[in-house]
């Protein structure tokens, strides 16, 4: 397996290597973001509809839903900011790892979320708007890795971006450039494929997430943190070496 999944969260990357991983990662987040919402009824990943959710309720004055959406959005705001943190610290230690370190913690969020299903059963007003929270804090740690180690090409959990993009692509796919035109439209037919595949990569997430909660429960997080682990665990062991050699 390690050969396979060979220098996907690497510092030294190619923008296959990018591929693979913004894939691997949309279909976590698809999964996450879908499962989520059948486990506390609400999707995480909607930055835009919870900003949105916040202005009606100040209107309505529903003054705690509001104050309720603001922290969703702190939540993402936090997974973003402590990506950065964890990979800049990462890149100056010279870690190989400094990808990997967002993702193991993405990792251990996901068990917890996981182990939060019993307690949300028994205890739901108390740990539903824990566990929103903590998604939306997945989220936002997750979309800023693949942003920042693809220089911001990239994006898993801003499905609306990559579906705009895809339109743009096809519009200049079906224009018909008539007679000898000096910059006739052309479609990038890489961008057409790269964003056609996160698209689905996330679609076929949500499915299988969807698929997991309705049957097996949060057991399905469970594969889920395992491949993020099982993504981050080569660079990790390459400085677990070096740094054993060195000292």
């Amino acid at each position: 397996m390690f050969p396979l999944i060979r220098g996907w969260t690497d510092v030294q990357r190619s923008p296959a290597t990018n591929l693979r991983l913004g894939w691997v990662l949309t279909f976590v987040a698809g999964a996450t973001n879908a499962g989520g919402f059948l486990a506390v009824g609400s999707y995480t990943s909607h930055m835009t509809g919870i900003l949105s959710s916040v202005a009606d309720d100040l209107v309505l004055g529903k003054i705690a839903l509001a104050l309720a959406g603001l922290v969703c959005l702190l939540a993402f705001i936090s997974g973003a900011m402590c990506t950065a943190v964890l990979v800049n610290w990462g890149l100056r230690q010279q870690l190989r790892s400094s990808y990997s370190l967002p993702l193991l913690l993405e990792s251990g969020a996901l068990l917890v979320f996981g182990l939060f299903g019993a307690a949300i059963a028994a205890w739901s007003q108390l740990f539903v708007p824990v566990t929103v929270v903590l998604l939306c804090f997945i989220m936002g740690l997750q979309n800023a890795v693949i942003t920042k180690i693809s220089k911001s090409e990239i994006r898993t959990t801003h499905i609306t971006g990559l579906v705009t993009d895809l339109g743009i692509e096809l519009g200049k796919l079906i224009y018909i450039n008539r007679g000898h035109a000096r910059l006739p439209v052309l479609a990038n037919r890489q961008r057409l494929r790269v964003h056609g595949s996160l698209v689905m990569g996330f679609l076929l997430g949500g499915l299988v997430g969807a698929l997991g909660f309705k049957h097996g429960g949060y057991i399905t997080t469970l594969p889920l943190a395992a491949l993020l682990w099982i993504l981050c665990l080569r660079p990790l062991l390459t400085d677990w070496r070096a740094r054993a050699r060195a000292s």
